[in-house]
């Protein structure tokens, strides 16, 4: 068995927002809500999008309308694990119970080192 850092993304929809910085602590506030405490061990931060011209980091937002697509980062560790996709099928049960109906998609799955 074995222990693996896994990152997943979502999607977060958010109504009435005036900013794409408001839209982005709005969704990572709601994201954290909703994993507390059920899965409160799990980092959230914003989503990032290279420039296809520039490739430079952008963050994963949309806003139009006072609406607003915020792509959010979700990693957790997993322990005990018997591959990579397993250690992925664990995080997204874990993360998507706390948010249901929430897109989720397992994007990295790296082995941790033993020390």
């Amino acid at each position: 068995m074995t222990d693996y850092q896994v990152i997943l993304e979502s999607a977060w929809y958010i109504r009435d927002v005036q900013s794409i910085d408001d839209a982005i602590g709005i969704a990572i506030s709601e994201a954290g809500k909703r994993l507390n405490p059920t899965a409160k061990f799990v980092d959230v931060e914003t989503g990032f999008l290279s420039c296809p011209y520039c490739s430079e980091e952008l963050p994963a937002s949309l806003l139009i309308a006072n609406t607003a697509f915020v792509g959010l980062r979700m990693e957790m560790k997993v322990f005990n694990a018997e591959s990579p996709e397993h250690a992925g099928k664990i995080a997204r049960k874990t993360i998507g119970r706390a948010l249901q109906n929430i897109p989720l998609d397992v994007i990295e799955v790296t082995e941790l080192s033993k020390k």
